[in-house]
């Protein structure tokens, strides 16, 4: 199982109605199977997301968070792990809006 304790991660690309722009950063922390990160940057304030990972280390999390115009957004995404050559970590994020906005997308984290 992949350990995503105190990793920190950039966003690299996002789909036009997502957030997260490369301003956002998270820092992941894990406890067993028990994933959660704080996030932050651009127009997300303050972001919180609470999940569960498998074997293969895929992430099934629910996130909520407040952006610049305050408004608060919440969503469930499913997060693929990728290991690229430098051993760090590319995350690849089908996501879903839940309250506050509706669709989905697709975005991409990468281990910093």
């Amino acid at each position: 199982m992949i350990n995503y304790n105190d990793k920190k991660f950039v966003v690299v690309n996002n789909s036009e109605n997502g957030e997260t722009d490369n301003e956002t950063t998270f820092h992941y922390y894990q406890i067993k199977n028990r994933v959660w990160a704080t996030y932050s940057g651009g127009k997300i304030i303050m972001g919180h997301l609470i999940g569960k990972v498998n074997n293969g280390g895929v992430i099934d999390m629910r996130y909520h968070h407040m952006n610049t115009s305050l408004e608060l957004l919440v969503g469930k995404c499913i997060s693929t792990p990728e290991i690229m050559e430098n051993l760090k970590l590319r995350m690849h994020e089908q996501w879903t809006w839940t309250e506050g906005r509706e669709g989905n997308g697709y975005s991409i984290i990468q281990e910093i």
